[in-house]
């Protein structure tokens, strides 16, 4: 998995990297990537972490900030 790679020289906290971790697979099953080798699947978790680096740590904002470059709307939050 592209984002596990990617942290792997990060310094995050473990529940932040469980945030992002989340906030990827979100965003790639909203994309509907279930191929982990398309090269796309890497961008997705170097933006995350990118925004994570911001400060943001919410696994849905985190989604939510990375998907829309991408023109989709953010899904309702979950009740």
């Amino acid at each position: 998995m592209a984002i596990y790679r990617l942290l792997q020289n990060q310094a995050f906290e473990p529940d932040d990297i469980e945030g992002m971790t989340v906030a990827y697979e979100a965003a790639l099953k909203v994309l509907r990537l279930a191929n982990r080798s398309d090269p796309i699947t890497e961008i997705v978790a170097e933006r995350i972490i990118a925004i994570a680096q911001t400060g943001m740590r919410d696994p849905a904002k985190l989604r939510a900030a990375e998907l829309k470059d991408f023109d989709i709307p953010p899904e309702p939050p979950d009740e």
